[in-house]
């Protein structure tokens, strides 16, 4: 049957529930879709890093999700009650282990010979510390089944020194005691450098006539050859080109000038500018002399090559032919063609006599037995890294799988997650949201993302010369003192204070509030850039008068310049803008005045918002989109869920500076700002004005007052009309000569017709 989960819900999704030992032994059930993230880095995080590092199996600095179900599976199986995981003991009862398995019983087997070694063999729980201490515990042993022997190890003086000379050659590797040793890889190397280095010996001995014309000191007799060689061949070319051209010889020896610069110095025999000279003085078809006329930076080295090649080949000799130097240079030619083809130098340092020694003796299956005696332990030696892991994992899985297959350590509040570093206190607040970078820009690419605002600080300790680099993201208050350069201070999750100086900034809104009130503050710094500008340009200006009028009076008997004729155009242009203005405004002004009065501060309402609500609007979308998963991505995790940081719980992230409760204040502050009670005055004239004027606009004020102040509502004008009789008014009176008049004209006009 299917194993039966519980969900809960923080960050806008719906994270797993542990809550039982066979939450754990079932996390391979549980689909991937729904944990919170399928990797996480084993540096970087608030967590045992040895922990981390049994979990990785394929030791790639990550852990995945089917590593951690393996670990799981495996101390679930290893505990009579997996529910003593929740737990997270600080040490393993013996008591606990499962030794109803082979396994189990061997895991039991090590943890009491462990809590034997230490001198702990009456215990009954065994600790991260005592699993820890693996000097202690394979300090009673030689052999402890890593595969490598000290020098100890060997029972015979012969074998000891063997061993050292390898260490001598190659370098040790500690085995788990800590004890510097070898491996079956140095053995098989050195004894294949030892067989090479012989082998490539013998070669020149069987044609020793050639290849050693010198016998033993051929080797030495070439090292003051080949340090001269360059030169003696200079020299000898330099003499054939003066039998070429005399006329080369003065620029062959070097000229005069050059001897004057350097007579001016102080002079050593090593100095650059003299080794640099000829051996000796160029002539044609001159001998090089061994002995006066050297040049002083090449005596000693010519010394050396007439006592060790020159007089056991040709005799004791004041001077060197060409012809003879060509004969010596051909005695070594077979020498180095053997010494380029040198084999075995890893054990050169030895010297030939000891490496044939050690090839001669029984070293090499010595050693290799003693070897295979201590890989031979392994099985139990492993057994105790095994305990070393289950002591550790019955501490630490429950709390990983509550920072990887949920986030509950960190939606829950009550303990940090693995991921965060500390708390930063900048600007009167305190940021729990801090993760340590290795490269802020490559990781600001990335957790920009995010929608919030983050703060790059580098971190250092004068006292102990320690450096990192952290990101903090602030989501409450706002960001107005928040700059490149700012200092405060940064606790690490061990309580220890750090120097944090802000090097980055990604901005994001962090509230409504602040978005609200943005454009005004953007337009204050625009107008205070401005009257900045303005400020540095007039007093340019002024300077630059001061200049003119100088000049002027300097130059006043000279003709004065054409005065600037003025721009029309422009002057055009400035009435056109203006009157656009001002048709604009006198246009919103009449618009205004139509309005009942009440109405009036609506309309400036209605424009704050429109000038504050882009800038809202845009916040809230942010906001509403915050996610915590691309600032932990940048850091190598792979976060699975949209992991939202939401208004209220990004609140709870960031302390913002308050009084705390029963406090007390004095507000008496003699060094305050005088502020003027007239802005309060103001404002509350304003608003008895504003419910006066939408109190009347209802005829409320006529209604009270009995009819007798105010402005009436057209209902209340009608019903009044109706209320009022209407007076009769009289006939009109009849003239009757006008009527008589008109008659008699009617009459005329028909008679006519």
């Amino acid at each position: 049957m299917a194993h039966s989960w519980k969900f809960f819900r923080a960050g806008g999704f719906d994270q797993v529930k542990i809550t039982s030992g066979a939450d754990l032994a079932n996390l391979d059930q549980l689909d991937q879709k729904l944990w919170v993230a399928l990797a996480c880095p084993t540096r970087g995080v608030e967590f045992d890093t040895k922990t981390l590092d049994l979990i990785d199996l394929d030791k790639d600095g990550r852990i995945r999700a089917p590593e951690l179900i393996a670990a799981a599976k495996w101390a679930v199986a290893s505990l009579k009650n997996p529910d003593d995981l929740l737990k997270s003991p600080a040490s393993l009862a013996l008591a606990a282990i499962n030794d109803a398995t082979p396994e189990g019983k061997q895991l039991l087997a090590s943890a009491k010979q462990i809590l034997a070694n230490l001198g702990k063999g009456t215990a009954t729980a065994i600790t991260i510390e005592d699993t820890t201490d693996t000097v202690k515990i394979f300090a009673q042993t030689v052999f402890n089944g890593d595969g490598i022997v000290p020098v100890d190890s060997a029972a015979d003086d012969a074998t000891k020194g063997v061993i050292i000379d390898i260490l001598t050659c190659y370098g040790a590797v500690n085995d788990r005691s800590g004890k510097p040793g070898i491996d079956q890889a140095k053995l098989d190397a050195f004894l294949a450098d030892a067989t090479a280095f012989d082998s490539w010996h013998k070669a020149a001995e069987a044609s020793a006539a050639t290849v050693l014309p010198l016998g033993a000191n051929t080797e030495a007799a070439y090292g003051a050859f080949k340090a001269v060689k360059a030169k003696v061949d200079d020299y000898f070319a330099r003499c054939r080109l003066a039998g070429f051209d005399p006329r080369a010889l003065g620029a062959l020896n070097r000229k005069e000038e050059e001897y004057l610069v350097l007579a001016a110095k102080d002079l050593s025999i090593t100095a650059s500018e003299v080794s640099g000279f000829p051996l000796a003085r160029i002539e044609a078809g001159r001998a090089l002399p061994l002995k006066d006329g050297i040049n002083p930076a090449w005596a000693a080295a010519v010394t050396a090559l007439a006592a060790s090649v020159v007089k056991p080949i040709l005799g004791d000799k004041a001077a060197l032919t060409e012809s003879e130097w060509t004969a010596i240079s051909g005695k070594f030619g077979a020498f180095e063609v053997w010494a380029a083809g040198k084999a075995g130098a890893g054990v050169e340092k030895l010297g030939l006599a000891r490496v044939r020694a050690i090839l001669a003796g029984n070293a090499k299956d010595t050693i290799t037995a003693l070897i295979a005696k201590d890989k031979a332990l392994e099985p139990e030696a492993n057994a105790i890294v095994a305990v070393d892991k289950l002591v550790r994992l019955n501490r630490d899985l429950f709390k990983l799988a509550n920072n990887f297959v949920a986030f509950r350590d960190f939606y829950s509040r009550q303990d940090k997650a693995i991921f965060q570093a500390g708390t930063l206190y900048l600007d009167q607040r305190s940021c729990d949201l801090c993760l340590t970078v290795e490269d802020a820009g490559k990781h600001a690419a990335m957790a920009g993302l995010a929608g919030s605002y983050l703060a790059y600080c580098d971190c250092f300790r004068k006292g102990t010369g320690e450096k990192m680099s952290i990101v903090a993201a602030f989501t409450g208050g706002d960001s107005d003192n928040l700059m490149v350069g700012r200092n405060g201070i940064f606790y690490d999750r061990k309580g220890r204070d750090w120097d944090a100086t802000i090097t980055k900034i990604v901005d994001n809104p962090i509230s409504i509030r602040q978005a609200f009130w943005s454009p005004y503050k953007k337009v204050v710094r625009m107008i205070e850039e401005l009257i900045a500008k303005r400020a540095a340009a007039a007093d340019a200006a002024a300077n630059t008068q001061l200049a003119a009028g100088a000049t002027t009076v300097a130059t006043a008997d000279k003709a004065k310049p054409e005065p600037k004729k003025i721009d029309v155009g422009a002057v055009a242009a400035m009435g056109v803008a203006f009157g656009a203005i001002g048709g604009a405004l006198a246009t919103l002004a009449t618009g205004v005045m139509k309005l009942e009065p009440w109405q009036i501060p609506l309309v400036f309402l209605g424009i704050i918002l429109v000038i504050s609500g882009p800038s809202m609007l845009i916040a809230w979308l942010k906001l509403r989109k915050r996610n915590l998963g691309p600032i932990l991505d940048a850091n190598g995790w792979a976060v699975n869920a949209k992991a939202k940081l939401n208004v209220p719980f990004g609140g709870s992230l960031t302390g913002v500076a308050a009084l705390p409760p029963g406090a007390q204040i004095d507000v008496s502050d003699k060094y305050a700002e005088k502020s003027s009670v007239w802005p309060k005055v103001l404002l509350f004239l304003f608003l008895v004005w504003w419910v006066f004027a939408i109190v009347d606009s209802l005829g409320l004020i006529y209604q009270w007052s009995d009819q007798k102040f105010g402005h009436m509502t057209e209902a209340q004008k009608a019903e009044k009309d109706k209320a009022t009789p209407k007076k009769e008014l009289p006939a009109p009176a009849v003239d009757a000569t006008k009527v008589g008049a008109d008659v008699k004209a009617a009459a005329a006009a028909a008679a006519k017709k």
